[in-house]
């Protein structure tokens, strides 16, 4: 299901590799290639765009596709809530999506409202192994699903725990 653009969505799953990159380069933030090693996205941290609190997804080429900007908590309680995402504007239900798991050890995924798993997120065990940190993942999107908007997801993710796109 598109939410950015149906050009984001395959017929098929497909698996991703995310590298996190240091701050020292283009403000941090990550890439995301494809198992044939091509950057298809990459989000840019602040350092690059000289504003704290913003980041950017950008397609394989270079051009933006989302801006995704740091909203502040309207509750105390927010902190101790399950992390919900809405597509549209406030409307009969509240939330189209929801993260379960946890981020920050790779150990989450995205799930409809109806309970479907969207995209998983994970470490191989190889690599887990190998590196102690978590700078190397993969994220599995399943088919029909737009993969920039669960990378802004990703991106959203990455910066509330204060990875790779903190400023």
């Amino acid at each position: 299901m598109p939410v950015i653009s149906k050009l984001y969505c395959s017929s098929s799953q497909v698996v991703f590799v995310v590298r996190r990159r240091p701050h020292v380069v283009n403000g941090g933030g990550f890439v995301v290639t494809n198992c044939s090693q091509v950057i298809v996205f990459r989000v840019d941290g602040c350092g690059v765009l000289g504003t704290k609190g913003e980041l950017v997804l950008r397609d394989a080429k270079g051009d933006a596709l989302l801006l995704i900007r740091r909203k502040e908590p309207r509750s105390c309680l927010a902190k101790n809530n399950a992390i919900r995402i809405c597509t549209e504007p406030k409307s009969t239900k509240n939330w189209d999506y929801e993260i379960n798991g946890y981020f920050p050890e790779r150990d989450c995924s995205i799930v409809d409202s109806v309970g479907n798993i969207v995209a998983q997120i994970g470490v191989k065990k190889e690599v887990e192994e190998v590196m102690a940190s978590k700078d190397l993942y993969h994220v599995v999107v399943k088919p029909g699903i737009d993969q920039a908007f669960v990378f802004g997801v990703i991106a959203v993710l990455d910066y509330i725990y204060g990875e790779s796109t903190k400023c």
